[in-house]
Parts: C-alpha cells; structure tokens; sequence
C-alpha cells in the first residue's frame, strides 16, 4: 500500500515521502481500515519535526484521524464488520491507504456525512465539547468568545457554541478568513490585529465575555483578561502563539472569573463514561444535521506537501483532507 511515511524528523518536511509500504494485518481488539480520507492536524506537522510531546520510533505513517470502511477485523472485535462506514484515530497510521484502528475507538459514521467530513470530525468537536459543555457549563444566552476561530477547532467552537444558544464573537487576524467565519454563522467578528478587549465590551454592553475558549494563548490570552465577565470562564485550550502566558492571581480574584484548563483526551482517559458520552453527543448531532464541520481543502495523498503549506501558512478556514 501507499502512504506518507516519516524516516527522518526535519524542519521542512524534507523527511517525509509518499511510499510503498506492507498492509498492516489486525491484532486481537483492531480493526483494518481501508482509509477513504483523513484530517491534517497541526500535531502532524510538530510530529515530523520532532517537536510534539508524542515522538514516535522512525520511520512511521504520518496522521492521526481518518475515516473509511472496515476491511477486516481482529480476534475479539464485536460490533464491526467488513464494508461498515467508521472514522476513529490513532496516534500514527492515518495517510495511507490502509491503516489499523483500536475497535474501542472507533465510531460509525452517518449515512448522512461523507468521509472527508467524517475524517475532520472527531477530535475538533471533542474538544469544542469538553471545553463548552463539560468544562465552561455555557449555557444559553450567554456570550462566547472564540479565538483561533478560522482553524478546525475553532470553528468546532463556533459551531457548538452557536448550537448550545450562545452568541458567538470570533476573531481572527485575517479579515479574509473572519468573513467565512461569519458566513459560517458566528454572530460578530473582530479583527485582533488592533486589540479586541474594547470591543467585545461594546458588544457585551460592558459586561465582557461570559465563556472565553483559547487555543492561542500569548498576548490574546493576557488581553482576555481584561474583557471577561463577572462569573466568567477562561478555557485554556492551546499556545499556537508559541507563548505560554502567566496571570497573576489577583486578577481571578477580583473579576471573579475561572481559569480552566481543556485536554479533551485525558478527560475522555480519567472519566471513561463520561467520554464515551462526549463521543456519542458529538455524533448524535452529526447523524441528526445539527454540526457543520467545515473542509478548506481536500487534497490527494501526493499533494501532501501542499496540505502542510496550507496549515503551516496559516491559511486554513476549516480542515485539510487527504484522500489516499
């Protein structure tokens, strides 16, 4: 089979290549998937550089999260059998035209959802729902300021946070990126470039934000601060800025606000049930119409390199999908 391949961790991606390798066979507990598409994720590209947390043995697949039909299954798989629609992720093994999937982590996918979507799905709206529902409680009527919005899990953020009746301000430094947001549905848009806080206190009536979900951390995180609401909810999500900020303490204290910090993973690893419910939540409103995970790109296995542009460059509004 074909698939994209690391055999030497480098900067530019220039150890990275497109490959014949042998098909994997399933253990006992996997299942064999022939993959249909698969999600280009930011951790992809720090995996092939060597600076994720995750460093796998050389040389291994690249990507994290597809979506396709089942081949085979191994000893002990119940629940899933040949020519089923599934999408799950792994650590590794995902850009290939075959990869091999824990069962416990895979989920059917609608009739109603194609595989490029499917592929994109998962993980950003695990995220987006861990850090709105099970970690900030928002609830209905109250604000919601996403940063990052233009990426796959702002946008997830985005899309849960206008399905669970909050307004939704997103923001962004690209005014070409913040006009698909709005078109995707957030209710008002700023441009952080020239600062945001002033604004979203316009837009608050002065109250601020009531949920803030982060994934960029560095300034935008120390402007947050500074336009929260009594009660509010900081939802640290990430540090793509590559600054890892600090708050000092007096400022919780006297705005009366929770910093909170989101690994929808870990969260799914130390309350086993609660997870499976966050995956069942996030599914139930794919199979019923209610999410829309947005594609920016659906690209060839060869044309890999320009799918890691694409996020590299930041011009991203949505997912990248490869399609082995």
């Amino acid at each position: 089979m074909r698939a994209l391949v690391c055999h030497e961790l480098t900067e530019d991606f220039s150890g990275l290549g497109v490959v014949d390798v042998a098909r994997p066979d399933p253990g006992a507990g996997e299942v064999l998937v022939r993959v249909k598409a698969a999600s280009v994720n930011f951790p992809d590209l720090l995996m092939s550089q060597g600076k994720y947390q995750l460093k796998p043995d050389l040389p291994f697949i690249q990507g994290m999260e597809c979506a396709g039909v089942v081949e085979a299954v191994g000893e002990g798989v119940e629940g899933f059998a040949p020519g089923d629609r599934v999408a799950g992720g792994n650590k590794t093994g995902a850009f290939a035209e075959y990869t091999v999937l824990p069962a416990s982590g895979l989920t059917r996918v609608p009739e109603t959802m194609d595989f490029a979507h499917a592929a994109s799905y998962s993980a950003a709206y695990v995220t987006a729902y861990v850090a709105l529902v099970r970690r900030a409680n928002l609830q209905p009527g109250e604000t919601l300021l996403v940063h990052g919005a233009s990426g796959g899990v702002g946008m997830a953020a985005v899309d849960v946070g206008k399905l669970l009746g909050a307004t939704v301000i997103a923001t962004s430094a690209s005014d070409a990126k913040l006009d698909k947001v709005l078109e995707y549905g957030a209710d008002y848009v700023i441009n952080v470039t020239q600062g945001f806080r002033d604004k979203v206190k316009t837009l608050t009536g002065g109250a601020g934000a009531d949920v803030i979900f982060d994934p960029v951390g560095g300034d935008v995180f120390d402007e947050s601060v500074r336009c929260i609401a009594f009660d509010g909810r900081l939802l640290v999500v990430g540090f793509t800025s590559g600054r890892i900020p600090e708050v000092k303490v007096n400022m919780p204290l006297i705005k009366g606000f929770s910093v909170v910090g989101v690994r929808a993973g870990e969260y799914g690893r130390r309350f086993p049930e609660r997870g499976k419910e966050n995956v069942q939540a996030i599914w139930k409103w794919a199979a019923e119409g209610q999410t829309h995970p947005r594609i920016h790109a659906n690209l060839p296995l060869d044309e890999w390199r320009e799918a890691y542009r694409l996020l590299t460059d930041r011009e991203v509004v949505g997912k990248v999908i490869i399609t082995p």
